[in-house]
Formats: structure tokens, C-alpha cells, sequence
């Protein structure tokens, strides 16, 4: 394995220390859960650049990579729906998506990278969960609500762009 990837591997690592911090009741193990989280998230743009910067683009790196996003997503929002800050069904709607999108991956001939929606999807539920986690008062919970309900929204919709057929010369030809 490379190093892209070993990154890749290692943003695993903070997913068990988020979810016992987030059922700590104090302020402080929910501003260090935060830490982990946005760490572990950064780590997903920094194996990216390295994979490309140092031409080490694999299979198992396109693999594992989006692999390891939905359980740095899944796990913590999981947990908010046991602290009744997230409702099931709203997180029911991503697990589809992205249980969907895996099996569609599984399927190709050629394993590809995210598009833009993907990217988009997974940044805002980035935004979505940052904002769940963080002791903020009172004030932020309609903004993490939104961020919550348009991270629902960017999944539902890219995982749609996935399944849509790509266009062909002969339609553009048609055109």
C-alpha cells in the first residue's frame, strides 16, 4: 500500500474515539469529538492530493477511499439519531444512497472516482455533521437542521446523477 492509502486507512483510526466521545455529556468531549471528526475528514482531501500529486492513483485507493467516507459519515450520524438529535429516516435515505451507489460501483467495468455531486455530497454532510456535534447553544440547531435536511438532499441527488445513464456521442449527435 502507498501512502495515499495507508492516509486512507488511517482516518479509520478516529472513528471508535468520535463515537465514545459523542456519548460523553460534557461540552468539552464534544469540542474534542469535533477535532477527531474534522481531522479525519481533512485526511480524505489530503490522501486525494497526494494520490495525484505523487501519481499513486490506485483501485484500492478509489475503493477504499469512498468506503472509508461512509463509515466516517454513517457512524457519527448513527449516534445522533440515539441522542435524538437527527431523525432515523433521514438518515435512512443516505445509508440507501450510498448502499445503492456501492452495489452500482461493484457492478462496473472500471472503478471510478467521485464527480462533482459526490464531492458536494460528502462536504455537505461534512458541514451537516460538524454542526451536530458541536456544543453550540440553542440558537444553531435550525442551521444544523438545514445543513442536515440539504446534506439529505445533495446525497439523494447525486446518488441519482450516479444511476442516470451517461450520454452518448450518438445523443449529442441527435442534439
Amino acid at each position: 500500500m502507498n501512502l495515499p492509502t495507508w492516509i486512507t486507512v488511517s482516518r479509520l483510526l478516529g472513528v471508535p474515539i468520535l463515537l465514545y466521545l459523542l456519548y460523553q455529556p460534557t461540552e468539552q468531549s464534544r469540542w474534542i469529538a469535533l477535532s477527531i471528526f474534522l481531522i479525519s475528514a481533512g485526511t480524505d482531501w489530503l490522501d486525494g492530493y497526494l494520490a495525484r500529486r505523487l501519481n499513486q492513483v490506485t483501485d484500492l485507493g478509489k475503493f477504499l477511499d469512498p468506503l472509508v467516507d461512509k463509515l466516517l459519515v454513517l457512524a457519527p450520524l448513527l449516534v445522533l439519531i440515539e441522542l435524538g438529535q437527527v431523525p432515523a429516516w433521514g438518515v435512512f435515505l443516505i445509508l440507501g444512497r450510498e448502499l445503492a451507489i456501492a452495489g452500482w460501483r461493484v457492478n462496473q467495468p472500471k472503478i471510478s472516482g467521485a464527480n462533482i455531486w459526490g464531492k458536494l455530497k460528502t462536504v455537505s454532510q461534512i458541514g451537516a455533521i460538524a454542526l451536530l456535534i458541536a456544543p453550540l447553544s440553542n440558537t444553531w440547531q435550525l442551521s444544523a437542521a438545514i445543513a442536515f435536511w440539504l446534506a439529505v438532499a445533495l446525497t439523494l441527488i447525486s446518488g441519482a446523477i450516479y444511476l442516470l445513464p451517461a450520454p452518448t456521442q450518438d445523443d449529442a449527435a441527435k442534439l
